[in-house]
């Protein structure tokens, strides 16, 4: 099994929906289990999908997918104003650089759109990810879906704008 796969970035297409609601509620039950409690996990990513839901939120934003020869490794999904909306990796992927890799691309679409800075809504998970990109936390947040509560935490990095 070779240690670092290669793996390809690319955009988003429509044919992609299933899979990356799949890899998305993949990432929460299986790498958020540390963190989260499984009724957490459940109303974070339900078992039946909202996919007319998924559709509209994912047109909102630029898209970019990880891949190696044989499937999904990850996406991020973000706008140009530097919101980063979503960032999951497969779990058969997760630490293996796939998430750094797609933050980096994001973070050059970012700045080229000539945003001054770049944010996000950090699950507990994700959290020290975000960190060792040079986030930092602005406010602990708690989001309520149902009955249930979930940590989140609004992290924020400044950029240099490139012409800057």
């Amino acid at each position: 099994m070779p240690s670092h796969p290669a793996f390809t970035l690319r955009g988003y297409h429509a044919q992609d929906l299933q899979a990356l609601v799949e890899l998305f509620s993949a990432a929460v039950h299986q790498l958020g289990a540390a963190d989260y409690e499984q009724t957490q996990r459940q109303a974070w990513a339900p078992a039946q999908a909202d996919m007319p839901a998924w559709k509209t939120r994912l047109a909102a934003l630029e898209l970019l997918i990880a891949e190696d020869s044989r499937q999904l490794a990850g996406f991020i999904g973000f706008t140009s104003d530097g919101h980063i909306d979503l960032l999951f990796t497969a779990p058969r992927y997760a630490r293996q650089g796939v998430a750094a890799m797609l933050y980096a691309a994001a973070q050059t679409r970012i700045e080229a759109a000539g945003a001054t800075s770049v944010f996000t809504e950090a699950s507990l998970t994700a959290r020290p990810f975000f960190a060792r990109q040079g986030f930092s936390v602005e406010q602990a947040q708690t989001v309520v879906r149902g009955a249930v509560t979930l940590q989140r935490f609004a992290m924020r990095k400044p950029l240099r704008p490139l012409n800057g």
